[in-house]
């Protein structure tokens, strides 16, 4: 019996070995597959977890730009209102009316014959009584200082200036807190966007003690991780400095050239004058082509650089402007004895880092191209579109403000808007008012309390409709995901690698997550309407990302 089972065993042992060769390869395919499965699965975990982590840091880096904006409207207002005092023009204005009353004999009713019409006392009266909250100690001093009002001026002259410059002061805070913002996202995200590389770079280096298990040579003070990248205080420091330069000189180059666009299209405007809301729209419009350019191609040709940052024979006196010494941790720091007090002779320059250099540098180029152009011409048409189409029209034309219906249906907007006129000096008040709006910063929520009230609590409702212009959050994102050093630090992940290996330690290296995708900013809010422009630049900076990580792998 056993021999006869010995013989079949024997006889069917071919058929046995493919037998246990099927189930063995079944087997082991198996788990090869369970084991990629796996693996795929781990895999799309991190890489969610870092797409989610990654847009919460770009959240997070976008609120704080809008409260370090806020944090620099105060500097701004001290600056423009400051070299326009509209609220000391009233001033006048209502005295020498007291003045005029006093020597009138024929009572009211005859100074009311020869004074001008009820729009401008209700404009002065309007703007008057900004003086108690509004009239900042810096506009007093520069008034009294330089003598503008203390000539006698007519009252021809009076309203003629008031005019101007009421008109002049909005429009210039309206540029500033556009051109502010763009600066400053430009300027937190970059330097946002390089930190995380940083910290993502870092992951790729070996425990502190696994590296002390071995001797190296190597000194890595001077080239650890903070300094490449640039993420260090100083270099970060030093770099937001550099906004100084707007809120101290921009600003006032801008005014100047608000100041002539304004005089050139308001100057023969007599202020008893009516004007529509549409009219009022149009001279407005005439105003900033004069300041932006006529044509698409003007406005692309138009240089912005100079108001945003200083030419570079004068970055190290921006440095110096504000007070910014070296840090003892900083190499300029470190070579100096704090014993020593150096002679103005002996004084070491500021030196600018070739990494706040490479910051520079790609801040220019971002304020040079094209896009920022474009985003800059969507938030001043959404600032100028809430001071006229929301302000004026509500305060100075009694007019509802624009609603979900209005923007539907516009026929009646503007049949309504076409039919009601006003004296062009009744709008003074609203530009003066409003001014103090436009700049109101962190520190002056008592004095806006009731428009942040209306606007659902915000501190500065214009700020606020800037922050909602989808296309300034694509402009943040591609900054925010864009490929700046990229092959440099694609250099350095194969360095640590190279390092580990030698040192016996388990290679697996940290790839770069993918970046922003346009599902994780641009379409969190569903549809296809956050994408606009800036899907062509998201598709380049993804697709340049997978051509620098083939190439990677083509040479692994």
């Amino acid at each position: 019996m056993l021999e006869r089972a010995r013989q079949w065993f024997w006889r069917n042992r071919t058929r046995f070995a493919f037998g246990a060769a099927a189930v063995s390869g079944v087997y082991l395919a198996g788990q090869y597959a369970w084991g990629k499965w796996l693996e795929a699965q781990q895999r799309m975990g991190e890489e969610r977890i870092a797409k989610e982590n990654l847009r919460r840091r770009f959240e997070q880096n976008q609120e704080d730009c809008t409260y370090t904006v806020l944090a620099l409207l105060p500097t701004v207002r001290d600056e423009v209102i400051g070299a326009f005092p509209v609220e000391e023009i009233s001033t006048e204005l209502q005295k020498q009316k007291a003045e005029r009353l006093a020597r009138s004999v024929g009572g009211l009713s005859e100074v009311a014959s020869t004074d001008l019409p009820s729009g401008p006392p209700s404009a002065i009266d309007d703007s008057g009584s900004l003086n108690g909250s509004f009239v900042h100690a810096s506009q007093m001093g520069e008034s009294s200082a330089g003598g503008q009002l203390r000539p006698k001026k007519s009252k021809v002259q009076l309203w003629y200036d008031m005019k101007i410059q009421s008109i002049t002061r909005s429009i210039t805070l309206l540029y500033t807190l556009s051109l502010l913002t763009l600066l400053t996202r430009i300027q937190l995200n970059l330097l946002g966007r390089r930190t995380y590389l940083s910290s993502v770079v870092s992951l790729a280096s070996p425990p502190q003690g696994q590296q002390a298990s071995t001797i190296s040579l190597q000194n890595n003070d001077d080239d650890n991780y903070d300094n490449v990248y640039g993420s260090d205080f100083e270099t970060n420091r030093q770099y937001l400095t550099f906004s100084w330069w707007l809120l101290h000189r921009g600003c006032k180059d801008i005014s100047s050239k608000v100041t002539q666009a304004v005089r050139e299209v308001f100057g023969p405007m007599d202020p008893r004058a009516d004007v529509t809301l549409e009219k009022l729209s149009e001279l407005i419009l005439e105003v900033r082509k004069k300041i932006e350019g006529t044509t698409e191609l003007e406005r692309q040709q138009q240089q912005w650089l100079p108001y945003l940052l200083p030419p570079k024979d004068q970055e190290e006196a921006v440095l110096r402007e504000p007070g910014i010494t070296p840090s003892p941790d900083s190499p300029t720091g470190r070579d100096l004895n704090p014993l020593d007090t150096p002679s103005p002779a002996t004084k070491p320059p500021t030196i600018i880092s070739p990494s706040l250099r490479r910051l520079l540098d790609e801040t220019s180029d971002l304020i040079d191209s094209p896009t920022f152009t474009h985003v800059l011409t969507q938030l001043l048409n959404t600032t100028f579109s809430h001071l006229i189409d929301a302000r004026v029209a509500s305060e100075a034309f009694k007019l509802p403000r624009p609603t979900t219906a209005n923007a539907i249906d516009p026929t009646n907007r503007i049949t309504e808007i076409t039919d009601r006129k006003v004296k062009l000096a009744q709008t003074l008040a609203v530009f003066c008012r409003q001014a103090h709006v436009i700049a109101a910063g962190s520190g002056d929520v008592d004095e806006i309390s009731a428009a942040a009230a209306v606007e659902g609590g915000n501190v500065n409702e214009y700020l606020a409709a800037i922050d909602k212009v989808k296309d300034l959050e694509a402009f943040a994102a591609v900054i925010y995901s864009s490929n700046f050093e990229f092959e440099s630090i694609q250099e350095e992940q194969r360095r640590l690698r190279e390092q580990q290996s030698q040192q016996g330690l388990r290679g697996e290296g940290v790839d770069l997550p993918r970046v922003l995708a346009e599902q994780v900013v641009l379409g969190k809010e569903g549809g296809e309407e956050g994408q606009g422009m800036f899907e062509s630049a998201w598709s380049k900076a993804l697709d340049n990302e997978d051509g620098v990580k083939e190439g990677e792998s083509e040479r692994a």
